[in-house]
């Protein structure tokens, strides 16, 4: 018997969707796909545009689709209003979805916990209140580093619900990195958890935070958040750090959405740094939101009682925008 292994890098086989899904799908065919491509090459702003209005909950309406005027720093939407956290929960408040599952969380240990979209509103609102109450604004940035939990998802949401821009880290990153990245976006703050849980073991977060801050040049950061994930204690920096539930104590549920220009930046991601230093990559708000909403719709053809499992981590642009 052969011990060589056969390449599993080659696959020729191809699996077409069955007949039903083809004709339940949004863009159904060859002749739907053909009849987009059309609309858009034929008025590729009036496209954008249409499909801005409906896809997007303005505060704001823009009047102008694209501004090509400071070429090639384009700016789209650029006079309308909106924010991101509004468009991802607020909108589903008064409707049934409201009550539906935003959120199936499971960890490490198999237990597994499901949240509302309404219960995330609150979560998202309170942390968002303590943000504002540690002097956090609109323009801010603040770095996420965070497991693979449903804190994650509200650390990120409550900072966009400020207008506060927000940089997630990949949470197998170095301290060096945070160091890094913390200096080059002038971070204010860190949320953070305790440990993460990886194949029943502990791996510390908290601790590599406080290294990349005592490297030097994070004078920027005045505030560390800690999400308790595991009940193991970790160092605290009195008058900087606090946990999530201390943050949040007291805090009010109700947290009204700041609306920002369409080309507000909602995040920072920065490449690896693996061929040299790490490069950010700045997101605005109402394009990126737009093109997150249609790639959902388009891409994996997302119905109202599907259940959408990413893999991604969230310090990847592919978990950041199918996960948050």
């Amino acid at each position: 018997m052969s011990s060589a292994i056969e390449s599993v890098l080659i696959e020729n086989r191809v699996f077409p969707p069955s007949e039903a899904m083809q004709k339940s799908a949004r863009i159904s065919g060859m002749d739907g796909y053909n009849a987009l491509c059309a609309e858009a090459a034929a008025d590729f702003e009036g496209f954008w545009s249409r499909l801005a209005r409906e896809n997007v909950l303005w505060n704001k309406p823009f009047t102008q689709t694209l501004d090509e005027s400071n070429a090639p720093f384009y700016q789209w939407f650029a006079d309308g209003e909106l924010n991101a956290s509004a468009n991802c929960l607020d909108k589903h408040m008064g409707t049934p979805t409201e009550n539906k599952t935003a959120v199936i969380f499971e960890a490490d240990d198999g237990t597994v916990k499901k949240t509302t979209y309404k219960e995330l509103l609150t979560q998202v609102s309170q942390f968002a209140n303590a943000l504002k109450a540690a002097g956090i604004q609109k323009g801010d940035r603040v770095l996420v580093y965070m497991p693979m939990t449903l804190e994650g998802v509200i650390a990120m949401q409550a900072c966009a619900r400020i207008g506060a821009t927000h940089s997630v880290v990949f949470g197998g990153f170095s301290s060096k990195a945070l160091n890094e990245r913390i200096i080059d976006a002038g971070a204010v703050a860190v949320i953070t958890a305790n440990y993460q849980m990886r194949g029943g073991k502990e791996l510390p977060l908290k601790a590599i935070v406080d290294e990349g801050i005592a490297m030097g040049g994070c004078e920027s950061i005045k505030n560390v958040f800690v999400y308790e994930r595991t009940a193991t204690a970790c160092a605290m920096v009195a008058g900087r750090d606090q946990t999530f539930a201390q943050a949040t104590a007291g805090q009010s549920s109700d947290c009204p959405p700041v609306p920002v220009g369409a080309e507000h930046p909602l995040f920072i991601l920065y490449t690896s740094g693996s061929t040299g230093k790490p490069k950010g990559v700045q997101h605005s708000t109402g394009g990126y939101l737009l093109w997150a909403k249609l790639t959902m719709d388009w891409t994996f053809d997302l119905k109202p009682d599907d259940v959408f499992w990413c893999t991604a981590d969230i310090g990847w642009i592919t978990g950041h925008t199918y996960v948050a």
